[in-house]
């Protein structure tokens, strides 16, 4: 990949609003809300990138911002993937980093009048997400986590993803569906090979994903096609707008729908 490839993919990522555009934006609606995406930098098998999460956050972002009105962010890159540190490439932050800087994003937002946040979690090990919002909500600041698992299973029963969720825990059939349809250019040749299934996986925080899989992989990459990855992305746009109007809506308590997002979190990685 040349150096000008490079600076397109990455560039990819970012939002290009100016100021204008979100001052515009603002005035537009009762209350603003910030979307900000969070991936990982971890490995993900031999054909997926270590950005595989961050593109996948990313691509969900972008087609909730297609979709609503909503103030883009940049996504963090690097947060909790301590469970994959036997790959080379891995690299994490504590859970208290990442803790700390979801809140000073969101401080930071209020500060110039975005009152909302959604942080769209790309990486199943954040944990930490869930506290982030569920403590957030207890403060009276709206906050919300998406995907929840629902959000995820209805997406797959919308795209036709044969996988289960609890046997597509980490490159397989979704990932490689997204990617495929939103960064094909980033896959290696192999995934058509590299089914991997390990559905107990109990012991996960204790012997991290090298206790259960050689490859890096758990799951069914071979049955994924950008076709499901096109309809993965199209079903969790359209399981974003009850987030939108419980964020928007006046009197959005602490209560709204503070469990489930917090049940959001899975052994997914």
């Amino acid at each position: 990949m040349s150096g000008s490839e490079i600076r397109s993919a990455a560039y990819g990522l970012l939002p290009t609003d100016t100021t204008e555009d979100v001052r515009t934006r603002g005035a537009g609606v009762s209350t603003q809300v910030a979307v900000l995406p969070v991936g990982s930098f971890e490995q993900h098998g031999a054909y997926l990138p270590l950005a595989t999460d961050t593109l996948v956050a990313c691509a969900v972002a972008r087609e909730i911002a297609a979709a609503y009105p909503v103030h883009l962010l940049p996504p963090v890159t690097i947060s909790c993937s301590h469970e994959h540190a036997a790959w080379p490439g891995t690299v994490s932050i504590s859970s208290v980093t990442l803790h700390a800087v979801v809140r000073d994003i969101a401080d930071s937002l209020r500060r110039s009048g975005v009152e909302a946040l959604v942080v769209v979690n790309g990486h199943g090990g954040n944990y930490v997400l869930g506290n982030v919002v569920q403590e957030a909500s207890a403060r009276g600041e709206r906050t919300a986590l998406f995907p929840a698992a629902e959000d995820w299973e209805a997406a797959r029963l919308d795209a036709g993803v044969v996988t289960s969720l609890l046997t597509d825990m980490h490159a397989g059939e979704i990932e490689t569906s997204i990617l495929l349809h939103a960064h094909p250019e980033s896959l290696r040749p192999g995934y058509e090979t590299s089914d991997f299934v390990a559905d107990d996986r109990r012991h996960l925080l204790t012997l991290g994903m090298s206790g259960y899989t050689d490859s890096g992989v758990i799951g069914r990459p071979s049955l994924g096609s950008a076709e499901k990855g096109k309809a993965l992305l199209e079903s969790l746009a359209a399981s974003f707008g009850p987030y939108f109007s419980m964020l928007t809506e006046s009197g959005t308590g602490t209560e709204s729908g503070t469990e489930t997002e917090s049940d959001a979190e899975s052994d997914s990685a």
